[in-house]
């Protein structure tokens, strides 16, 4: 239900966009029909606070725009249609719907239409409390780039053929939402087997490609959180390096608000809206079936809504033992969602873990909590300002989503956008990569105006040394960016030097020339098709969803695997022409 209360609010996200970019209505709403009983409010309220203030906000503009005053803009009546059945509506050619579908650039939302109309009006009532903030959050500061890359993506010759690999067990039993939530399929060092996640607490093991449960998290962390969905659940894992002799495991997962002391937190007075937990699982048996074994608590920090935690940890694939960075835990931190919730102060600094790289040492003990170890190679390892957070690497990013190293040894990180640019970063140590001053390669509106716009940037912009994006491709492409990796492999020559990535949401398929990846340069991303059973599909086609939810992973051999969250299913890149038939 609370996965279903977030697509809620992604309907809600479609309502606004219309409210301030239709032409102006002098027309008067009577929604004197909305409750305005404090009991039912207050239930919108804790919905609103626990599945949708991720997204939203009613000052400014955030991952969805701001909602103050959209009831004395829309019917109540409408608002409840639309939530219910937003398909319904844009096939019924209503006006709103269809603007509302052009002019955001998204995927329909699957139906709501089981939801209870108390649920729903509830929602609307809250709203309902929220006026309009006033022009001055939204009116910009003139010269604002509508189209921020005029060029589009070019279909290149490329096309790879796909073979199915497994069906991973469904973990959800509505037909309303992705079947599962597989997000990493990686490998275990000593044997390769193959192991993937799902965000709902389950960490498979391949077994002559058939997926066995290794390590129930749902189970074993009874404040185990996969609500309201999106970016909550079971994060990220990495083994490491060493994971033969040692037995060591790390993961990323949610709990519940209050469900420790966060070692990472803001002032009381800021709502915390869940925790992220990194975790050490040590096995009694490294070449066991399934995980048996004690966990300890590296470290947790507190997030003010659900979206951008910590979705990424990895170890670096290069590093072999005696070389400083093997077992150097990186981790990827995301923003939380402060700065479209008007906390920009809580990112983009080298005294706040959101919005940064982390790079740890998991055996260590020298941390202000005495449970991993900072290295003293780190960029602010000998900072002497107490307040500087010396695990930082870099910083600057809103949701480093994904880190990869290329076979020259250069650090990949992709940085999902706000409302326009998605971009591929070369990594360095101690660097600034802009956010929330900067998205992508321009400039972005002032926290405290429009989040969803960005502008030319200033003539005196070297005066804060941001790191800019070697690549980058605006919303007109793709909404968020799913990382991916260079070409390690031997069986597909035609994929040498290329790292290859995609689109999560639409499941479109990018590449760059590894050649081409300059610091102060952008790499051209061209595009890619795939056949499956040699017929050219794309992966909506095949998932049966406009949303498909893509995301990469590679083996122990370095061949290349593609997983779609929707239908739970995993494919591994088999071969690839550079003649390619006509494809969709």
């Amino acid at each position: 239900m609370n996965e279903k209360r977030i697509l809620i609010v992604s309907a809600v996200v479609l309502l606004q966009v219309y409210l301030f970019s239709s032409c102006n209505s002098e027309t008067s709403i009577d929604n004197s029909s909305i409750s305005t009983d404090s009991t039912n409010i207050a239930a919108g309220e804790a919905s609103f606070n626990k599945n949708c203030s991720g997204c939203h906000n009613f000052r400014q503009d955030g991952i969805g725009p701001q909602l103050g005053g959209i009831t004395t803009e829309i019917s109540a009546d409408w608002i409840h249609d639309f939530i219910s059945d937003s398909r319904k509506m844009i096939e019924s050619r209503d006006e709103r719907s269809v603007q509302l579908f052009k002019k955001y650039k998204r995927a329909v939302m699957p139906s709501f239409a089981t939801l209870k109309d108390d649920e729903v009006n509830a929602i609307i009532a809250f709203l309902h409390t929220h006026k309009s903030p006033g022009q001055q959050m939204t009116k910009g500061k003139g010269g604002e780039l509508s189209n921020p890359i005029p060029d589009t993506i070019a279909l290149s010759n490329l096309v790879v053929k796909l073979e199915p690999v497994t069906q991973i067990p469904p973990s959800s039993d509505s037909a309303k939402l992705p079947l599962t939530r597989i997000t990493k399929l990686t490998f275990q060092p000593n044997t390769g087997d193959l192991f993937i996640n799902d965000l709902r607490g389950k960490l498979y093991k391949l077994q002559q490609n058939k997926p066995m449960v290794y390590l129930d998290i749902a189970r074993l962390k009874p404040k185990f959180t996969h609500e309201a969905g999106l970016a909550t659940g079971f994060g990220s894992f990495a083994f490491h390096p060493g994971f033969a002799k040692n037995g060591l495991l790390y993961t990323t997962h949610a709990e519940a608000h209050g469900s420790g002391k966060a070692d990472f937190g803001f002032a009381d007075s800021i709502k915390v809206n869940l925790q992220w937990v990194l975790t050490e699982w040590k096995t009694e048996n490294p070449g066991a079936t399934t995980f048996s074994g004690k966990s300890r608590e590296l470290f947790r920090v507190n997030m003010m809504s659900d979206i951008h935690g910590v979705q990424e940890i990895t170890f670096n694939p290069l590093s072999k033992p005696g070389d400083e960075d093997y077992g150097m835990l990186y981790i990827g931190v995301g923003d939380g969602g402060t700065v479209g919730l008007g906390y920009a102060f809580l990112t983009h600094s080298i005294e706040k873990i959101w919005g940064t790289i982390l790079r740890i040492d998991p055996m260590g003990r020298n941390s202000d909590n005495g449970q991993y170890g900072i290295p003293k190679n780190n960029p602010f390892a000998q900072n002497q300002h107490t307040k500087t957070l010396r695990e930082i690497y870099a910083y600057g990013f809103r949701n480093p989503h994904r880190i990869t190293w290329t076979k020259s040894g250069e650090m990949l990180a992709c940085n999902i956008g706000q409302g326009n640019i998605e971009s591929v970063n070369l990594v360095m140590p101690g660097h600034d990569y802009g956010w929330p001053i900067r998205e992508g390669t321009f400039l972005s509106s002032d926290v405290n105006e429009n989040l969803g716009k960005v502008y030319p940037l200033p003539g005196n912009d070297s005066i804060y040394k941001i790191t800019y994006p070697v690549a980058q491709f605006d919303h007109d492409e793709g909404l968020a960016i799913s990382g991916g990796f260079e070409y390690w492999g031997k069986d597909i020559p035609q994929l040498k030097g290329k790292y290859l990535f995609g689109d999560i949401p639409s499941g479109r398929l990018f590449y760059i020339e590894v050649a081409d990846i300059k610091q102060g340069k952008q790499a051209p991303i061209k595009e890619w098709k795939i056949l499956i059973t040699d017929t050219p599909r794309t992966l909506s086609e095949v998932c049966g969803s406009e949303r498909v939810d893509l995301h990469l992973g590679r083996d122990s051999r370095d061949e290349l695997y593609i997983l779609t969250k929707a239908d739970g299913k995993v494919y591994k890149l088999m071969s690839a022409s550079m003649k390619p038939p006509t494809v969709h």
